[in-house]
């Protein structure tokens, strides 16, 4: 059963249209190249993550040991968001015909909705230094497994065959 916005209530319609989810998906990028994506999103990520601590820890040096800088601990995390934002993009793929618009505007709110726990653990006394840094984690992950997507796993320009 294909989806359309017909199918969906009057009051989501609107929703729909403002976020480009037309369910009239071009063709899928092969499984193959979004595996390729996600491995370079992984290793571009974590390779990322672990210089901004080595340039953070340089910089302000009263960061050295602190907690979240220890690669056990921002390595599990970064997996798992790298992971989710992969699903994403082999979703947004399938709803919209413009999935490339969808995805940005959706990396850049789950980047933003990420800095809450930095904020937390800012107000919980971490120092701004060390929050810093997290900050430019987020945002470094967000940019490398965002170009990593859609560069290495494009979706092609002609309509899915039926």
């Amino acid at each position: 059963m294909k989806l359309r916005i017909e199918d969906f209530p009057t009051f989501a319609r609107p929703f729909l249209k403002l976020f480009h989810v037309d369910f009239a998906p071009l063709r899928q990028p092969p499984w193959g190249l979004v595996g390729l994506a996600t491995v370079v999103s992984l290793v571009g990520s974590l390779v990322a993550d672990a210089l901004l601590v080595a340039i953070g820890t340089r910089v302000f040096p009263s960061t050295k040991g602190y907690g979240h800088f220890h690669f056990s601990d921002y390595s599990k995390l970064t997996i798992i968001g790298v992971l989710i934002a992969c699903v994403g993009w082999s979703i947004v793929t399938r709803i919209t015909s413009t999935p490339r618009w969808l995805f940005l505007r959706a990396a850049l709110a789950v980047s933003v909705v990420l800095l809450l726990p930095d904020a937390f653990i800012w107000y919980q006394g971490a120092s701004i230094q060390a929050v810093f840094v997290l900050v430019w984690m987020h945002f470094a992950i967000a940019l490398v497994t965002y170009n990593a997507l859609v560069r290495l796993a494009p979706i092609s320009h002609a309509r899915h065959a039926r």
